[in-house]
């Protein structure tokens, strides 16, 4: 069936079959991003829809669990009269991104015919009618079954919902303005989550992807003259900024505030672009005009614009902000307050330079057993750190017996002359080398405790290990193109090599750093 417009002229419009949905609840919910979250109900509505955000909404059914009939029809343009024959119609603005609608049960009780149904891109009106919502107390056998009929047409402007035919019988909702603008601001300038990644970033939701749709204007009606706000309205991190171009023209635009709140202030602004605010009188009253918005902020905009308009000077946003940004301080204070306490333990004092920090080897553990040794070395030049490297292995070649083995001597020798090591030693962390000292006849095998973490020192039952293995490790380090990483890595396999001589070297190498 057509639709016929203002002129007389018939236009094609889409319906879907009337479907069975399940309800619970009395409730159904309306929405183009599944998943997404939005306003309590109870915030804003009629006893027959209640807006839920941007993408959503929620539809009252009579009946609390079972099916009615549903269906969706989609217009190319505003009917031209209100149709006859419902007990109650309402109607709201939502916006629908990837031009998908879907009408599914509170609880996800779903009809085929009512997922994913096609409908325009962008800003959509949505007018939901509704007959025979009869209870299951009063319900016979012989009552029709409850039908809701959705009327959907594309839309450029945001306009407020609004109750077009009210249920005589229906429940006259509490409305929280207030609630909703401040749910709309905290929507607008939502914290990044402080937990960090476990997966790769999903691509973008297609129901989210919004690219190359136009800007659209937010448009709020009132019979008495409008006062709007000038200067800054705070938003925590962030700020309006509403400057007078004219007597009825003002810039909307966002920034960030000179005084941030939270301890990780937000950066990113919800929109780059400036937009316009006009003001308008008529014999009918006072419009506001809000132009250039986002599509997907046009929802939360009206309802500010809603309280701003009902409420001059009032901000609820603000206090929610500042109990966010205060748990947050908290929070980062512990979290501070913790990691000094895991680096004290892991570095035995404060953490040392972020250099040091990034090394890969033995940085923690020299640090465990010397900590102002390995400041020591970190703040030597990188030549005397390359001669303290060379001196670390020499010591622990000497007090396993290897200074005198051929070809370890050899390799000692050629990293002293500043000579590439042989490839025995370089390629794959040495595997080569260490293989070929654990089968070399003339290397003498000799044993030192096993005290990696000076907490074991005094305790019984010490396991030992080969003297020869721990001196090795001292050797390869100095393959290390990074002097501070052979450094660090040499002294501390030397220390280790020395098993209860450690002090007595640690003593020398301070020495000999100094």
């Amino acid at each position: 069936m057509d639709d016929v417009d203002g002129a007389g002229h018939r236009t094609p419009a889409s319906s879907t079959d009337w479907a069975r949905l399940p309800v619970s609840h009395c409730q159904y919910l309306v929405s183009t991003v599944p998943g997404a979250s939005g306003v309590n109900i109870y915030t804003l509505g009629d006893d027959l829809l209640h807006i839920g955000g941007p993408n959503q909404f929620t539809g009252f059914c009579g009946l609390h669990t079972g099916s009615i009939e549903a269906r969706v029809r989609v217009l190319p343009e505003p009917p031209v009269e209100v149709e006859g024959g419902w007990d109650a119609i309402s109607e709201t603005t939502i916006w629908c991104p990837s031009g998908r609608l879907s009408v599914v049960g509170l609880m996800g009780g779903v009809a085929e015919a009512l997922i994913d149904v096609a409908v325009p891109r962008g800003l959509i009106r949505t007018r939901v009618h509704a007959r025979d919502r009869l209870g299951e107390t009063v319900r016979t056998d012989g009552d029709p079954p409850e039908r809701h009929e959705l009327h959907v047409w594309p839309v450029s402007e945001e306009t407020p919902w609004r109750t077009v035919l009210a249920d005589p019988g229906g429940r006259a909702w509490e409305q929280k303005p207030v609630k909703a603008a401040e749910w709309a601001m905290l929507s607008l300038v939502p914290r990044p989550s402080s937990r960090p990644a476990i997966l790769p970033p999903l691509p973008l939701d297609p129901y989210e992807d919004d690219t190359g749709l136009s800007r659209v204007t937010v448009i709020r009606h009132r019979p008495t003259p409008i006062e709007v706000p000038e200067g800054v309205l705070p938003v925590g991190d962030l700020e309006v900024r509403l400057d007078r171009v004219d007597g009825e023209t003002l810039t909307w635009s966002w920034a960030t505030a000179a005084e941030p709140i939270f301890p990780r202030p937000l950066s990113t602004l919800p929109d780059d672009e400036p937009s316009t605010v006009r003001l308008a009188s008529g014999p009918d009253g006072f419009t506001l005009r809000h132009e250039g918005v986002l599509g997907r902020h046009a929802s939360a905009l009206g309802l500010i614009w809603d309280h701003l308009l009902d409420t001059p000077g009032s901000y609820p946003w603000v206090e929610t902000l500042r109990e966010q940004a205060a748990k947050a301080t908290a929070l980062a204070e512990k979290t501070r307050r913790l990691q000094a306490e895991r680096d004290a333990e892991r570095w035995g004092g404060p953490p040392p330079s972020d250099r040091v920090r990034r090394l890969f080897g033995q940085a923690q553990p020299l640090a465990r057993i010397d900590r102002p040794l390995l400041d020591r070395i970190d703040a030597l030049p990188a030549a005397r750190q390359r001669k303290a490297a060379c001196w670390a292995a020499r010591r622990a070649m000497r007090v396993a017996g290897l200074e005198q083995i051929g070809w370890i001597a050899e390799a000692l020798a050629d990293a002293e002359a500043d000579r590439p090591l042989p490839r025995s030693f370089t390629e794959q962390s040495g595997q080569a080398a260490f293989q070929q000292l654990m089968s070399d006849p003339e290397v003498p095998h000799t044993t030192v405790p096993l005290r990696l973490d000076p907490k074991a020192l005094g305790t019984h039952d010490v396991p030992e290990m080969l003297q020869q293995a721990a001196a090795l490790p001292a050797l390869t380090a100095l393959a290390n193109a990074d002097p501070l990483a052979a450094a660090v890595d040499a002294v501390y396999n030397a220390a280790i090599a020395h098993g209860d001589d450690c002090d007595r070297f640690l003593a020398d190498a301070h020495l000999a750093l100094r």
